[in-house]
């Protein structure tokens, strides 16, 4: 996209503010949705729940109905980060994972763990190459640095989100799912289609990586939080499926990683089909705190990334 058509969709700031809204409630309702069957197999989902898509709570971590996890807590601690310091900050977005730690959320990943701890020994905003840092800890809550970032370059965009993924996992297929993520939540928000999507994005990162196939063979089921298990898991259920609430059920009834499969899709399909097209009663399910604060970040971030984008190119 030129810088002309860039700065012209965000003089028509409605579609674009309406997807980002729709990616950051559909990552809470993936969250939600997905917590309460984390863990468990597509068997024991369908004994328990026959097909699981309401809003309920409970799940291993004993949730009240409408609350989410670290995908939705450690996405919001970010781009509380961002808003603060106008920008992408490796070193605030650590100090906000410190914060949010401190504060004990409900669950956390021993990655996201091991890394903070050692910012908060270290002062250092970034953890050295790890060969067990390939998890989907990066990726899940990387949706305020895709919608802070929109219209800026290719290396701005990649420099931002491996800033804020540094902090805890520094692995180069974290890197690629993660980067790719953002990728394709920014295209979407542009007004491209699933088709060109695919094409320019999603086998781009499977050229480069051809560990994330995810074609051609068994439906990816009760996936781990590998990344590669991780974005296998969500292109399947996003691409195969064809609309918002299809999509979303059919990821977080394939078990295992649930919480965050389920926010990854559904940020991608919120910014794909939009708004509109996310159920009423999911969006009235979460919790109003959760709800509120997920769409007033992600008004604030996308008007963030089209006043950078301004101001780099005046007219």
């Amino acid at each position: 996209m030129s810088v002309r058509n860039i700065l012209g969709s965000f003089a028509l700031t409605s579609d674009i503010e309406d997807r980002a809204v729709a990616a950051y409630l559909g990552l809470a309702i993936g969250d939600a949705l997905g917590a309460t069957v984390e863990f468990m197999t597509p068997r024991e989902i369908r004994a328990e729940y026959g097909v699981h898509d309401t809003i309920r709570g409970g799940g291993w971590l004993k949730l009240r109905s409408g609350e989410v996890t670290d995908d939705t807590t450690m996405a919001l601690a970010l781009g509380r980060s961002i808003l603060e310091q106008g920008k992408v900050d490796a070193v605030a977005a650590a100090q906000a994972f410190d914060a949010w730690m401190r504060a004990k959320p409900v669950d956390i990943g021993n990655t996201v763990r091991r890394g903070i701890l050692r910012f908060r020994q270290s002062g250092e905003a970034a953890t050295p190459p790890g060969e067990h840092d390939a998890g989907n800890g990066a990726c899940m809550r990387v949706l305020p640095v895709a919608l802070a970032t929109y219209g800026q370059d290719r290396s701005q965009v990649r420099a931002a989100t491996l800033a804020q993924a540094h902090v805890t996992h520094n692995h180069p297929l974290s890197d690629a799912g993660t980067l790719c993520a953002v990728e394709m939540v920014q295209a979407f928000l542009a007004g491209r289609s699933r088709v060109e999507v695919l094409h320019e994005h999603t086998y781009r990162l499977i050229e480069q990586h051809p560990q994330f196939r995810f074609r051609g063979g068994k439906p990816r089921e009760n996936p781990t939080g590998y990344i590669v298990d991780t974005m296998q898991t969500v292109f399947q259920c996003f691409f195969d499926t064809d609309s918002f609430a299809d999509c979303l059920v059919e990821t977080v009834n394939r078990g295992g990683d649930a919480d965050t499969t389920g926010a990854i899709a559904g940020m991608l399909a919120g910014a794909c089909f939009g708004l509109k097209a996310i159920p009423a009663d999911w969006i009235d399910g979460l919790a109003r705190p959760v709800r509120e604060a997920c769409e007033g970040q992600a008004r604030a971030l996308i008007r963030l990334g089209g006043e950078a984008v301004r101001s780099a190119h005046p007219t």
